[in-house]
């Protein structure tokens, strides 16, 4: 009996299973408009669907209906993305057996037992196969489940050769770091933002997988010579910051209390002959103005795979391609098995790196962050290492020690890309940055001074050379070197530390361009305003310069500092009567002249038990009001300033406080202090207010001391989270 057919021409159930995959498919099997079905309706037999046979026309229609659907299908799974295509020859890359980089007949044979196995070798010269010694670096096993800035030990005279220093990692815990916070800077100390790196990036990362053609070997470096680092490198400043003791202008001192593994550094590492590096030449690190120039530049592309790494890059791929899907667990013992496989190959180790640096993020773990650290350090001790991935690593390396505050370690890091790149005047710029981290602004500046001898357009080296002037008090010699640097453009100098040093350099020599380079910060996002040029802010705090009690909502903390001024008067000058005065000189280079010093009770949110004993009603009477004895962005402190003294506009470090002064000997007449464009004086028992982040000057002109009190709090529109989170400064 013939088959019986559906008059439809749609092929049954089968057919509309098959072509439910397809949108445009569905109208020609499951419609009687199919032009297939009409014509087998018309010549395939009897209208019953009963054929007496098979017609040549039948098997035309048959052919055509599933040739067209198996077009529709292709387009489907082209269309919906329904194979990852890259992720099969990624597993099948695994199966590579003979090394050549893909999957073939030859790597089959091997799979069914026709053909044994022969595993790749490395292509390395001989005289490069045994690896070259380096300090091995002891990971330390520790608790590690916070991400947190960790501190160096005592700053002593480096000795890279060395390696290794004594010490033991710090039990400060450091607590992340609320919404739009960042870190402190200092008037004579420096901290580098993870935001504002010398070095602006792309996806270098990607590249050591992507890279085809052999040929493309020359290092990617921008117009002011500076290689590209990670696109996808990790900002763990997010989460947690180290805490600092900043100056009243702008921040903090550096200090080092701690060492760990990431504080040695290599011995020797292995760079490729000179002619293998093809090492950008010098001049390609100053700037050009020849557009030509600039675009051949650009286009070079680093060398980050060696020969071997090329034989077994569809295997690097797999284990990348888990890394960029979020898998980083499966990444990591991914990378691991290649580690294990191919213990010689960089990119391997490399990749492991990586992973563990993202790992260490998504854990928040200091633990699995000194792994990465340990395995950068690694990857630059192989043989046969191309010498931008030498760079690439050891920068790397050098970046997340600083996160861990481990500054020595970072230091020797630097010394050591230097000894090794000794043209290359970005890593002496990243050298520099790493002694002002350390404090050592002498170092940095015979650093810069070698850069802009090299160099001299070079605006990086220019804003630091210039900052460092100013730090010294060499006012009118940093002025010209922070302006042309800013004016460079070049990447990391747009940096609303340097606008602010600028113009406040320009405020204390009289030239009326200050304001112009505050209105420039401000357009260009650093500050939020003119006035209000504090650097490290939470966004959206209500900002006025001046504040009546009310407004905070401290009233019961001012009506206590006013009802008891007298108490905290008396205390204040029984200690400025001892022979050995508690006050200390103000030393944060905010004088022209005069003779200005503070007592201060509470630092950070910490009381001070020793100077409370001088004064313990008035430590007594604070213990009850957390919004100031808690206020780990402020001090509470007794300020006393001599006749003649004049301090220069500034401002304080952040908006996240706000200022009470409470008049205890005001004088009749010569004191007052301006806030913004608003000038006012105190008056004995009364509390001013005011937001010490916008622009502020005092002048002390009478014929007697004047003595306040400094109450800081909180900004009151700060969550309880953000009091408990945000760093102290």
């Amino acid at each position: 009996m013939a088959p019986r057919k559906n008059a439809k021409g749609g092929g049954g159930n089968s057919n509309s299973s098959s072509t439910s995959s397809s949108p445009s498919s569905c109208t020609s099997g499951g419609g009687s408009s199919s032009p297939g079905a009409r014509k087998e309706t018309k010549h395939g037999g009897h209208k019953n669907g009963r054929k007496g046979g098979l017609s040549g026309s039948s098997f035309f229609t048959w052919f055509m209906v599933i040739a067209l659907l198996g077009v529709w299908t292709s387009v489907a799974v082209v269309w919906f993305d329904l194979v990852d295509y890259e992720e099969v020859l990624g597993k099948l890359g695994i199966y590579d057996a003979d090394g050549d980089g893909d999957f073939d007949v030859d790597d089959a044979k091997v799979l069914l037992g026709f053909k044994e196995r022969s595993a790749p070798k490395p292509t390395v010269p001989p005289e490069e196969a045994e690896p070259y010694p380096w300090l091995e670096d002891q990971v330390l096993e520790g608790p590690g489940e916070d991400l947190h800035q960790e501190q160096d030990g005592p700053a002593g005279e480096l000795q890279p050769e060395d390696g290794i220093f004594a010490g033991s990692d710090t039990d400060d815990r450091y607590e992340p770091v609320g919404t739009g916070a960042v870190h402190e800077v200092t008037e004579d100390s420096y901290h580098v933002e993870e935001t504002a790196s010398p070095a602006y990036s792309q996806d270098m990362g990607d590249m050591i997988y992507e890279q085809e053609n052999p040929e493309s070997s020359e290092l990617v470096v921008d117009d002011a010579g500076r290689m590209d680092q990670e696109a996808d490198d990790i900002t763990y400043q997010e989460y947690d910051e180290q805490a600092f003791e900043p100056s009243e202008n702008e921040g903090t001192e550096n200090s080092d209390n701690a060492v760990d593994d990431s504080n040695t550094i290599l011995e020797e590492v292995h760079v490729p002959r000179a002619e293998e590096q093809r090492e950008v030449p010098p001049e390609t690190n100053k700037k050009t103005d020849d557009p030509e120039k600039k675009e051949k530049v650009k286009k070079k592309k680093p060398k980050l795979l060696n020969k071997f790494d090329k034989t077994i890059k569809a295997e690097l791929d797999a284990a990348e391609k888990l890394r960029k899907r979020g898998t980083v667990e499966g990444a990591v013992r991914a990378f691991e098995e290649l580690v294990q496989k191919y213990p010689q190959s960089p990119g391997a180790r490399y990749g492991k790196a990586k992973c563990e640096d993202d790992l260490a993020e998504k854990r928040r773990s200091n633990e699995v962050l000194r792994r990465a650290i340990q395995t950068y350090q690694e990857v630059a001790s192989l043989p046969d290492v191309p010498a931008d991935l030498v760079k690439l690593s050891l920068r790397r390396r050098s970046d997340r020690q600083q996160f861990l505050g481990h500054m020595r370690g970072s230091l020797l890091t630097l010394q050591k890309l230097v000894q090794l790149f000794p043209d290359d005047t970005s890593l002496k710029n990243d050298l520099g940055v790493g002694y002002l981290l350390m404090g050592d602004n002498d170092s940095a500046k015979k650093v810069y001074e070698e850069v802009l001898n090299v160099t001299p357009n070079d605006g990086f080296a220019k804003v630091h050379y210039g900052f460092i002037l100013k730090a010294q008090n060499k006012i009118a010699e940093s002025i010209p070197y922070l302006k042309e640097g800013i004016e460079s453009g070049d990447p990391g100098t747009d940096d609303g530390r340097f606008y602010f040093h600028l113009g406040d350099a320009m405020q204390r020599v009289g030239n009326k361009e200050a304001y112009k380079w505050y209105e420039l910060g401000h357009q260009r996002g650093h500050f939020a305003s003119v006035w209000q040029r504090s650097l490290y802010n939470v966004h959206g705090l209500k900002a006025q310069p001046w504040w009546t009690p009310k407004e905070t909502g401290y009233t019961e903390l001012v009506k206590s500092l006013e009802r008891n001024w007298k108490l905290i008067r008396d205390e204040g000058l029984a200690v400025m009567d001892r022979a050995q005065s508690l006050f200390l000189p103000e030393d944060e280079n905010l004088r022209e002249k005069g003779d200005w010093s503070q007592f201060t009770l509470w630092q950070q949110g910490r009381k001070n038990e020793n100077a409370c004993k001088g004064a313990r009603k008035t430590c007594s009477l604070l213990d009850k009001f957390p919004e100031t004895t808690g206020c780990r962005r402020g001090q509470i402190k007794y300020s006393v300033m001599h006749p003649g003294t004049h301090v220069w506009p500034h401002t304080g470090p952040t908006n996240c406080r706000l200022r009470m002064h409470l008049g205890l000997v005001i004088p009749k007449e010569g004191c007052k202090i301006r806030c913004a464009n608003e000038t006012k004086t105190w008056e004995e028992g009364k509390v001013l207010i005011f937001d010490d982040s916008f622009e502020h000057e005092v002048w002390q002109d009478a014929t007697s001391f004047r003595l306040i009190f400094i109450v800081d709090v909180w900004h009151p529109e700060l969550t309880p989270h953000q009091r408990r989170s945000l760093p102290a400064i």
